[in-house]
C-alpha cells in the first residue's frame, strides 16, 4: 500500500512539473510595444533591414520607425476612403524584394471615387527617404459596387517573386452577389500578378496562372471560393501559403496550400461551404456543379466551447514563426481573433493542422499580424499599440538568407477530340512552358486525385497519353518543381462520352 502511495505521489509530482514546464513554455511569449499609432492595421519591414519598420494606418499614412525615430514615409489620405462603419481604408503594403535599390512598394486601399469604395492596387516609389503621393501609379482597380465590407486587404510577395492579392467576396450576406464561385469576378479570390514590367504596361500575368486558358475567367485569379481572406502569409522557410478566411455566422477557417504549387486553381468552398460545414446554396451560386473543394486545415466556432478551444467572430491570420528566440513556437502558425484577442498557434500540415493552443497572452482589438525580414512577428491593435512578440530567447536577430525564388511555370493539356466512344482511348497531349532546360522532365496525368500515368517531356516539351475512357471524366497534367521552375498544374480537361444516335 505504501509503495502504491509513493508511486502515486511521484506521478503527481511529475505531472505538476510537466504542467509547469508547459505553462512556462506557453507563458514565455511576451509583448514588447514598438509604438502607438492612429488606427494601425498592418506592419512590415524593409527586406534588407528588419529594424526599419513600416506601420500602416487605415486613414492613409505609412509611418516609418527605426531606432525609435518616427517619420511619415507616405501620406495617401487624400485618395484613401475610410468611411465610418466601413471595412475600407489603406489596408496593407508590400515592399518589393528589390526595395533597397528600386524604392518600389505596393499598396492596397479603397478609393474616394465611389461609395462603396473600389479596391485599388497601386505602386509607390520612394526617394530621399519617403514615397511622395506624386509617385503613386494605379496598377488595377477592382469594382466593389454594392457593400462596404469584405474588401480583403492583403498584399504579399510569394516565394516565386510574384505579387499575391487577397480580395473579399463583395460584402453583404451569403455572398449575395455570387462572386466567390464566379471565375469571371476578381472578388472572393487570391489574385496573382507580376508587377515587374518594362514600363509600357503596369503589370503582367504570370504564365503559371491556372485560369489563363479558361473561357470567361479573370486571368489574374490564382484561387477562389473565399469569403474575406483579410490576412494571408507565406512560410518564409518552406514557401507554404496560409490563409485566414473570415467566416460568417458559423465557422472561421485556416486554409493551407503547400509550396511549390501554392494551391493554384484551388476552390476553397465559399459560399457552398463555411469551414467544414455546408454553406448557403442558391441556384445561381454554382455549388450544384462544383465537385472539387479544398478543405481547410482548421476551423473553429463562434460560440465559446468552454474547454479552452478557439472561438471568436473574425479570424486574424498570422505567420508561421521562423525567427530566432521563439523556442517551441518555432514552426507554429500564430493567429488570433478580432473579438477575442487571444493569441493562439497550431502546427500546419495536411490533411489537418494539429496542436492548437493558446499562447497565454492577448491583444485588445487585434487587427493584424506582421513579420520583419528576419522572421520576428508583430501584433497590431486597432486601438493604437503595435507589439513585437518576444520569445524566451529574446528578440535580437540577424537577417536570414532567403532561398532563391522559383520561376513561374505553365502546364497545359489538350485533346485530339473532346468526345470519344465508351471504353475507347482518348488522345491527350500535355505541354510545358518555358521549355528551355525542361526536356526529359517527368509529367504526370491525373484523374481526380489519382495519378494514372507519367511520361517524360520530348524535345519540344510535350508528352502524350492515351487513357481509356469509360465515362465522362476530367484530367489534369502536373509537372513537378525542378529547383529552377515552380510546380505547375494544368486546368481541367473534360472528356465526354460520344452518345449513339437512336433512330
Amino acid at each position: 500500500m505504501n509503495t502504491l502511495v509513493r508511486a502515486a505521489g511521484k506521478i503527481v509530482v511529475v505531472a505538476m512539473l510537466l504542467a509547469g514546464l508547459w505553462s512556462a513554455s506557453a507563458q514565455a511569449l511576451s509583448l514588447q510595444q514598438v509604438g502607438s499609432f492612429e488606427e494601425p492595421i498592418f506592419v512590415t519591414s524593409a527586406p534588407n533591414n528588419p529594424d526599419r519598420l513600416f506601420v500602416v494606418e487605415r486613414q492613409g499614412r505609412i509611418v516609418e520607425v527605426e531606432n525609435g525615430t518616427r517619420t511619415v514615409f507616405a501620406d495617401l489620405s487624400s485618395v484613401v476612403e475610410e468611411e465610418e462603419h466601413s471595412e475600407g481604408g489603406l489596408l496593407s503594403i508590400a515592399l518589393a524584394p528589390d526595395f533597397q535599390t528600386s524604392g518600389r512598394l505596393f499598396v492596397f486601399y479603397t478609393g474616394k471615387e465611389e461609395s462603396p469604395a473600389e479596391i485599388h492596387i497601386a505602386e509607390l516609389v520612394a526617394s530621399n527617404g519617403s514615397a511622395p503621393l506624386s509617385s503613386l501609379r494605379n496598377l488595377m482597380t477592382i469594382a466593389h459596387p454594392s457593400h462596404k465590407n469584405h474588401y480583403g486587404g492583403q498584399l504579399q510577395f510569394g516565394p516565386e517573386g510574384n505579387l499575391f492579392i487577397g480580395t473579399g467576396d463583395g460584402g453583404g450576406e451569403n455572398d449575395q452577389e455570387e462572386n466567390a464561385q464566379d471565375l469571371g469576378s476578381e472578388l472572393g479570390k487570391i489574385l496573382r500578378i507580376d508587377p515587374d514590367t518594362d514600363g509600357v504596361i503596369v503589370y503582367s500575368v504570370p504564365p503559371g496562372n491556372p485560369f489563363l486558358g479558361t473561357p470567361g475567367a479573370a486571368i489574374n485569379v490564382w484561387a477562389y471560393g473565399l469569403r474575406n481572406p483579410f490576412r494571408f502569409s507565406f512560410d518564409r522557410r518552406t514557401g507554404d501559403l496560409l490563409i485566414g478566411d473570415v467566416g460568417q455566422v458559423k465557422r472561421e477557417e485556416v486554409d493551407y496550400a503547400p509550396a511549390p504549387g501554392l494551391g493554384g486553381g484551388a476552390n476553397y468552398g465559399w459560399n457552398c461551404r463555411e469551414g467544414f460545414l455546408s454553406g448557403t446554396v442558391t441556384p445561381e451560386s454554382g455549388c450544384a456543379s462544383a465537385t472539387e473543394f479544398t478543405d481547410p486545415i482548421f476551423d473553429y466556432a463562434h460560440e465559446d466551447p468552454g474547454d479552452g478551444s478557439a472561438y471568436g467572430c473574425a479570424i486574424i491570420g498570422g505567420y508561421v514563426v521562423r525567427g530566432p528566440g521563439y523556442g517551441d513556437l518555432f514552426g507554429r502558425y500564430v493567429y488570433g481573433d478580432l473579438c477575442v484577442g487571444q493569441l493562439r498557434s497550431l502546427v500546419p500540415g495536411l490533411p489537418l493542422a494539429t496542436g492548437d493552443r493558446s499562447e497565454g497572452i492577448s491583444v485588445a482589438d487585434l487587427n493584424s499580424f506582421g513579420e520583419d525580414s528576419c522572421g520576428r512577428v508583430y501584433a497590431v491593435s486597432g486601438d493604437g499599440p503595435v507589439y513585437r512578440l518576444v520569445g524566451p530567447g529574446g528578440d535580437s536577430c540577424t537577417p536570414q538568407a532567403q532561398p532563391p525564388a522559383l520561376k513561374s511555370s505553365f502546364a497545359g493539356v489538350r485533346a485530339l477530340r473532346s468526345k470519344v466512344k465508351r471504353n475507347k482511348r482518348a488522345f491527350i497531349t500535355a505541354f510545358v512552358t518555358p521549355c528551355a532546360g525542361r526536356r526529359g522532365q517527368p509529367v504526370s496525368l491525373w484523374q481526380g486525385r489519382r495519378k494514372i500515368g507519367s511520361r517524360r517531356l520530348d524535345r519540344v516539351c510535350t508528352v502524350r497519353f492515351r487513357p481509356r475512357v469509360r465515362h465522362r471524366v476530367a484530367f489534369r497534367a502536373k509537372v513537378p518543381s525542378d529547383g529552377t521552375y515552380a510546380e505547375a498544374t494544368s486546368r481541367r480537361l473534360t472528356i465526354r462520352i460520344l452518345r449513339r444516335h437512336r433512330h
